[in-house]
Parts: structure tokens; C-alpha cells; sequence
């Protein structure tokens, strides 16, 4: 009986000590993924729509054709829309989300890689550049669409217009 109390204790200790690198593993993890996170700048992700509900109190401002005198106005009604944005998402609320969702798709050597990477000249400057390249390649898409919406259009016609005599009977 002794015997099996003492193994029932080593069962249990090993648990504990198992749960506890577990725990560490987690920690160290989401620290890598955290890490991914500033490397990436990651907390400026909302910036455009800040950007955004700025510019609709600014234009409600000038739709209204408020005199200048009520800036003040305007301007604390801003700071209120930017702390409602804070409550929703700003990057503390958004931040344990982000790092859920990196640990649970990036294991953490592949979290530590691509921080190695992103720590680099070369993941600088694909991060400097990355944007400025997104929208280039946006314009070259755009571009290249406006040559199939005519196509794309007269296609949309046709079928409606052999969807409609299929409807008689």
C-alpha cells in the first residue's frame, strides 16, 4: 500500500513538473509571438481606422457648416471617439487576441525564425517597403482589371438576359 501512495505521489509530482514546462513552453511561446507582434508594428494596425473616424467628425463638422469657433467642438468630440476606439481596440484590447492567434498558427521555432528574419537588414527593409509595394501592386491589379470589366459586364448581361426567356414558359 505504501508502494503505491509513493507512486501515486511520483505520478502526481511529474504531472505537476510537466505542467509547469508546459506552462513556461506557453509562456515562452506567446513571448516569441509578442515579440513577432512589435517587430511587425503590429500595434499601429488600427491607425487607419483612427485615421478614418477622425475624418467623418471632420467632415460633419464642415457638413454642418459649423463657424471656426466651435473647433473646440469638434476637436473634444474627437478625443471621445479616440477613447471609444481605445475601449474596442486599442492595442492592450487587441494585443491577447493577436497573440492567441500567432501561437495557435506559428509554432515557436517558426515564430523565432521569422523574428530572426524580421530582426534582419533584409526584414527591415521588407517591412519599410511593404506597404508601399502593396499598394503599387494594388494599382497594377487595378489597372489590369478596368481591361475585363467590359467582358465581365457584357458576360453578366448575357446571362441574365438567357436567365429571363428561361423564366416564360
Amino acid at each position: 500500500m505504501h508502494i503505491l501512495n509513493t507512486f501515486g505521489l511520483c505520478g502526481a509530482l511529474s504531472m505537476a513538473l510537466l505542467a509547469g514546462q508546459a506552462n513556461a513552453d506557453s509562456a515562452s511561446h506567446a513571448a516569441q509571438a509578442e515579440r513577432f507582434l512589435e517587430l511587425v508594428n503590429a500595434d499601429r494596425i488600427a491607425v487607419p481606422v483612427y485615421a478614418q473616424v477622425q475624418q467623418m467628425f471632420a467632415e460633419r463638422f464642415e457638413q454642418t457648416q459649423a463657424p471656426e469657433s466651435k473647433r473646440g467642438l469638434l476637436e473634444s468630440y474627437q478625443s471621445k471617439a479616440d477613447a471609444a476606439l481605445d475601449k474596442a481596440i486599442g492595442w492592450e484590447q487587441v494585443k491577447p487576441d493577436l497573440v492567441a492567434l500567432y501561437t495557435e498558427t506559428f509554432s515557436e521555432p517558426e515564430l523565432d525564425q521569422l523574428n530572426e528574419f524580421y530582426e534582419s537588414e533584409l526584414g527591415k527593409k521588407m517591412l519599410t517597403q511593404l506597404p508601399q509595394l502593396n499598394a503599387r501592386s494594388a494599382q497594377v491589379t487595378q489597372s489590369k482589371l478596368e481591361s475585363a470589366v467590359p467582358q465581365v459586364n457584357k458576360l453578366l448581361a448575357e446571362m441574365t438576359a438567357e436567365l429571363d426567356t428561361q423564366k416564360k414558359p
